[in-house]
């Protein structure tokens, strides 16, 4: 299987501010968290590995994929997931946002109604497929987000904290989706440090720069320890 992530020497300026430079990474691992300070440039390694930044320099591959080159066979593989999920909900209706996910892939009426159905059944969201999307709860909508981005059945999902504005037991549910094994390699970035730890590999970034990477558990003894000092 090709791996999740490659970079060598990854380097992204914004205004003019190099925010990430010098980025070297090989991850195989299927669960990846990214963990650091604010500010500490891990959002924005995210959106480069979806393909919402491009980088300046250096080399990436994502699932064998460069985001500059294969932009369009990208956005199919991978999804995106990000800690406000109203930013995501697009259609009125919950039924009708999670078929929106699937527009790009034309598929007929009946197997389209069979991935949406089937989507939100996993999800436990059946009984609110005609609910108004915007009434939905905080945790709802956050599951509908999640819906709508495996419907597409990813190889990759990026999830920019997912869980930041969820009460524990709706972030337990989201992290649970997230972290089972249903085929896809998952990439969280998170200030959640013990659901960073339920995570195979981190990635903890300190000023623009990969300061550790490795075993989940041991990044995020090194991150704790940096913190107490």
């Amino acid at each position: 299987m090709t791996s999740v992530l490659r970079c060598r020497d990854l380097t992204v300026r914004l205004d003019g501010r190099a925010v990430l430079r010098g980025i070297d990474l090989d991850l195989d691992a299927r669960t990846i968290a990214v963990v650091g300070d604010n500010g500490s440039g891990k959002s924005t390694f995210a959106r480069v590995v979806a393909g919402l930044i491009r980088r300046d320099a250096g080399d990436l591959a994502v699932r064998g994929l460069d985001p500059d080159r294969d932009a369009a066979e990208l956005r199919r593989r991978v999804a995106l997931v990000l800690s406000n999920p109203d930013a995501q909900i697009v259609m009125p209706v919950v039924a009708d946002d999670v078929g929106f996910s699937l527009r790009a892939e034309r598929l007929p009426r009946a197997e389209r109604a069979e991935r949406v159905a089937r989507a939100l059944a996993r999800f436990g969201l059946t009984d609110l497929a005609e609910r108004p999307a915007h009434d939905l709860s905080g945790g709802q909508k956050q599951l509908l987000a999640l819906c709508g981005a495996f419907v597409r059945e990813p190889d990759l999902v990026v999830a920019d904290e997912p869980t930041a504005y969820l009460d524990a037991r709706n972030a337990r549910r989201v992290a649970d989706h997230l972290l089972a094994d249903t085929g896809h390699a998952l990439l969280l970035v998170t200030h959640d440090l013990a659901l960073a730890r339920r995570c195979d590999a981190a990635v903890l970034f300190a000023d623009g720069a990969v300061s550790a990477a490795g075993v989940a558990s041991e990044v995020i003894d090194v991150y704790e320890r940096a913190l107490r000092c």
